[in-house]
């Protein structure tokens, strides 16, 4: 319930666009990477309500031997990372941010990655560490996003 309360009042006043740079094995065909990269959109989207036409990804493709990992870290049996690292503006609650592990997992199988492999980061920052294009901070000109801390 907290959840849902939490997500409707997001996307009421989100204006916000993340940051999404997904690692994975070479070895993964070209139409599952973007089902994979679809699959974390479309996570954001239900989960914290990020616009769905707010989409900036970098998929970075590597041979398997590039993708270091311990296959057995605090008891998760992993085989096939993939990395997926999620810069955005902070303030959003522990509720949303658990959600959103949980859709990108779930979606993220649907394409055939096991969840055991589906290794997610979030790097928050504030308004004013954002240039989006011609040398402006946008952010801080739109103002507050919704749950987002500005500092002076």
């Amino acid at each position: 319930m907290l959840i849902e309360h939490c997500s409707r009042a997001f996307r009421k006043a989100s204006v916000l666009m993340p940051l999404v740079r997904i690692d994975l094995s070479a070895t993964r065909p070209p139409a599952t990477r973007r089902a994979i990269a679809d699959g974390v959109h479309q996570a954001l989207v239900d989960a914290i309500g990020i616009p769905a036409d707010d989409r900036f990804q970098i998929v970075n493709p590597h041979d398997p031997e590039e993708l270091i990992f311990d296959p057995n870290y605090l008891d998760v049996a992993r085989q096939d990372v993939v990395y997926v690292q999620i810069t955005l503006v902070a303030g959003r609650p522990r509720e949303l941010k658990l959600d959103l592990y949980r859709q990108i997992t779930a979606n993220l199988a649907n394409v055939g990655v096991r969840p055991e492999d589906v290794f997610v980061t979030l790097v928050e920052n504030a308004l004013d560490n954002w240039s989006v294009g011609n040398g402006k901070a946008q952010l801080v000109d739109l103002g507050a996003v919704a749950g987002a801390r500005v500092e002076p």
